[in-house]
């Protein structure tokens, strides 16, 4: 009977990690088109109307840019409620806290795709805006879209700070390698690093985000792992359930 349970127990947990895998890996396909292709390709640094002429001629892309972003933080909400459902037997205190610090980042998402849209509108100039002339309204959008990079930035924080709990739980699991731990809690102050010298020190930004990227593959790590190992108690796990039986 106590075999019978363990080995439940360890199919509950291994069907909870690749259920938290598979979502996690379906943020792979909203997050990068979202917030890196769409912007470099739209966005030029700097010239608001060339800016505006891209976005102009290709609305449809910039919408489904706005579509991406609202997709990746609803999907981001579900995979930490995933990993709070797997990780919370670990410690309840460590868990909560992990949930509370990534959900922060959720609502600022929500509210930086305003400025998207706020941005859109500027640039095609509705008539209630027609007491402004096209420099005007281009230069308006462009700060509509340069205060959502900067509400990216601020986002970034949370996108740090939640990993640090995470790579704890993961670290002390038992059924996942320590060494994913460690990778989460190195990408988590990556992250963190970036956010505060964006905010700081604006014009290190470039470099410290050149220096940290190679940290930044925890989460990849643990994705990859989930989705393709799951999960596995350690020796000592194993060796339980035959002396008890």
């Amino acid at each position: 009977m106590a075999l019978h349970a363990k080995e439940e127990g360890m199919n509950s947990i291994k069907k909870q990690a690749r259920t938290a895998g598979w979502l996690y890996l379906s943020l792979a396909l909203t997050a990068p088109f979202s917030l890196l292709y769409v912007p470099s390709a739209l966005i030029v640094s700097g010239d608001a109307a060339a800016t505006a002429a891209r976005i102009r001629a290709s609305e449809m892309l910039f919408r489904f840019g706005i579509v991406g972003k609202v997709l990746t933080a609803t999907l981001f909400a579900i995979v930490v409620l995933a990993l709070y459902r797997l990780l919370k037997r670990v410690n309840q205190t460590h868990a909560v806290l992990m949930v509370t610090l990534a959900m922060i980042s959720v609502p600022l998402a929500f509210l930086y795709v305003i400025n998207d849209i706020a941005a859109l509108v500027l640039f095609k100039g509705a008539g209630f805006l027609s007491g402004f002339d096209q420099s005007q309204l281009e230069a308006l959008g462009y700060l509509s879209l340069r205060l959502h990079s900067q509400g990216t930035v601020v986002a970034e924080l949370f996108w740090g700070l939640w990993l640090l709990p995470f790579g704890l739980l993961v670290f002390r699991s038992g059924f996942l390698p320590r060494l994913l731990g460690v990778l989460l809690i190195i990408n988590g102050f990556a992250y963190v690093a970036e956010s505060l010298t964006g905010l700081l020190l604006p014009q290190y930004a470039a470099m410290v985000s050149r220096i940290a990227f190679p940290a930044l593959f925890g989460e990849v790590a643990i994705t990859l792992w989930l989705v393709i190992v799951g999960a596995k108690p350690h020796a000592s796990d194993a060796a339980a359930p035959s002396s008890a039986a």
